[in-house]
């Protein structure tokens, strides 16, 4: 399996809840990036990122770079927080590979991104309250 950086969108960015308990001491580098092709959508306290059939939308977040020492132990712990068990489909979160552009210098880099899964997707589009600035933290 890759040792793919994280895009964190929600709890897990710097100063929300789940940054200290999972990130904090095990991280090299957080940097501003977007995700493209999907949309935002507010949860219960935490954020959904749904893909787009059309590949529209915006979600801004961090790319997360973890420490050799530190990944083995962090992939896991990411997973657990998320609920994702992979081939489960109760989940309500994915863990997927996708290209995101980090904000700084226009590069893009290939992450781990914890999108809606497909049953979650679904009921947030029809159902949901999209954030339309694609930022969960109010600008």
């Amino acid at each position: 399996m890759s040792r793919l950086p994280f895009f964190v969108y929600g709890t897990l960015l710097r100063g929300e809840v789940n940054h200290d308990a999972f990130l904090r001491g095990r991280t090299l580098s957080q940097t501003p990036a977007t995700l493209t092709g999907a949309l935002l959508y507010d949860g219960p306290g935490y954020p959904y990122a749904v893909e787009t059939p059309g590949g529209g939308g915006v979600v801004h977040g961090e790319l997360v770079t973890a420490t050799p020492t530190a990944y083995a132990q962090l992939l896991p712990a990411l997973d657990r927080l998320e609920e994702y068990t992979p081939g489960d489909p109760t989940n309500l979160y994915e863990r997927v590979a996708r290209d995101v552009t980090r904000t700084t210098d226009g590069a893009h880099v290939r992450a781990w991104v914890y999108v809606a899964a497909p049953a979650t997707a679904t009921r947030l589009r029809a159902n949901g309250n999209p954030i339309r600035t694609g930022n969960w933290r109010p600008t």
